[in-house]
């Protein structure tokens, strides 16, 4: 085996970034080559993702790649999940909605009468998220959106199919979706049936490391390049962190930490008892066929809102000094975190001085440090039911992603749960999306395990014990 370099296209809610990966036996190295914001739009009929600026950005940051190696083997795309375009033909006829757009909300009823909720979760396995693909769909039936011309893409497969001209589903993210059946791993017929779906609406599915195409004639000459390989990673940026959470046991959870914060462990087949659906734990379709069995919880969604509501009041607001600050106080008040309030982009500091009406008048580090106690405390309950819905003895937590540089949210994580909480990579989700490519190419072999190996000799994670309070 040889070492090459691959480049990882990774779309976060808040951000997106063109990342170059060379691997090798015992060789792992990331270097960014672009970076951009994701910034949504709102337009008289709801709240979108700028998809048209992600792709202008998407073919700028692959320039800079393929002029910084010429011999790129691959790309990889990967973003957040359920959100989609609606195309007939070639034309996109509705871009994608946010997820925290306030429509969704007619999507859960709509779908609610035509199926229980104890017989969805038989069928795809999913906790309930109001912002769900088929809850989504639902709106677009309802306002008759849908025809037997339209066709569906997510994010990452829009992006995949503007490169290469293929059209696909790959199999991670499609998971999200609700409309993907928990065991076979294939569309559910009967659900789309039953849902008044169109029967073309979805893409042909494709499995994480398979070749979903090349770079079409006119997209490689813009990019300076030869027709390159596309391949198909854990589209869905969990499933890409999840592979490169270097986990050496399976007695061992993670938590993918952004804007949400994804915690769960891995499993070779889906939990569907009544006992899971009521905790509102998930079973996602994860790389070579695992389960990702999950909970979303809310994230540093809450810290962000927050920071930039300061600003916009007009203060100046430092995060890293404001979290610093944070450490140092002792005070703060507990609250749910997983109240819907929260959801929506607004106002987030006055909605948690609704929840916690003794942050009246408390300065910004109180804040921060209630919205990390409160983030601890959620995590830990998670953990604790997490371990008893699927029997695996809990020891370790692996956080990765950007929350993992919080020290101070790591040793809260660590005493509120009483395990120990090891901490990195931050770029857990372009490494897992490079080391998948890599494995499709041949420069690397072996199992998650053995890529787990690899991330583990070549990161530094730090390890915050559990049992000392900050």
């Amino acid at each position: 085996m040889i070492s090459g370099v691959v480049a990882a296209v990774d779309l976060g809610a808040t951000s997106g970034r063109v990342v170059l990966g060379r691997v090798g036996p015992g060789q792992l190295e990331v270097e960014d080559v672009h970076r951009f914001p994701n910034v949504p739009v709102r337009t008289r009929d709801g709240l979108h993702w700028n998809i048209f600026e992600l792709y202008r950005n998407v073919l700028e940051g692959l320039r800079k790649a393929v002029a910084r190696e010429p011999d790129l083997v691959s790309i990889g795309i990967d973003s957040w999940a359920v959100d989609y375009a609606l195309l007939r033909g070639d034309r996109v006829v509705s871009t994608p909605f946010h997820y925290r757009d306030e429509r969704t909300a007619r999507g859960v009823e709509a779908v609610g009468q035509v199926i229980a909720a104890p017989a969805l979760y038989a069928a795809n396995g999913l906790q309930f998220l109001p912002f769900n693909t088929l809850y989504q769909l639902a709106v677009d039936r309802d306002e008759g959106v849908l025809d037997a011309s339209t066709s569906l893409l997510l994010v990452p497969d829009l992006i995949a199919y503007w490169l290469t001209g293929v059209r696909q589903a790959e199999l991670t993210n499609a998971s999200t979706t609700g409309l993907l059946d928990v065991a076979s791993r294939t569309w559910h017929g009967p659900l789309v049936t039953r849902l008044g779906l169109p029967p073309g609406l979805l893409p042909p599915l494709t499995d994480p490391g398979a070749r979903i195409g090349t770079l079409t004639s006119d997209v490689a000459a813009e990019l300076g390049t030869r027709p390159l390989d596309v391949i198909a990673v854990g589209s869905h940026d969990t499933a890409s962190a999840v592979v490169a959470v270097p986990m050496t046991s399976r007695n061992a959870a993670y938590i993918c930490s952004g804007t949400w914060s994804l915690i769960g462990v891995e499993l070779d087949g889906p939990i569907l008892s009544e006992e899971s659906r009521q905790a509102n734990f998930t079973n996602e379709g994860g790389v070579d066929a695992r389960i990702r069995y999950l909970r979303n919880v809310m994230g540093m969604w809450l810290v962000n809102e927050c920071v930039d509501g300061w600003r916009k009041a007009g203060s100046e607001v430092d995060l890293p000094h404001l979290v610093d600050a944070a450490a140092q106080v002792a005070e703060h008040v507990v609250f749910d975190v997983g109240h819907p309030s929260l959801l929506p982009a607004g106002d987030m500091p006055s909605r948690i001085l609704a929840l916690a009406p003794g942050l009246r008048d408390a300065d910004h580090a109180v804040v921060i440090r209630s919205i990390l106690e409160s983030l601890a405390l959620a995590y830990a309950e998670t953990l604790d039911e997490l371990q008893r819905l699927t029997g695996v003895s809990i020891d370790t937590v692996h956080i990765v992603g950007g929350a993992s540089q919080n020290a101070l949210l790591c040793r809260l994580i660590a005493d509120r749960s009483g395990r120990d909480v090891v901490a990195g990579p931050v770029e857990a989700t372009a490494i897992g999306n490079i080391i998948v490519q890599a494995r499709a190419a041949g420069l690397v072999t072996g199992t998650l395990e053995d890529l787990r190996a690899l991330v583990a000799r070549t990161t530094s994670p730090v390890v915050h014990s559990s049992g000392a309070r900050p």
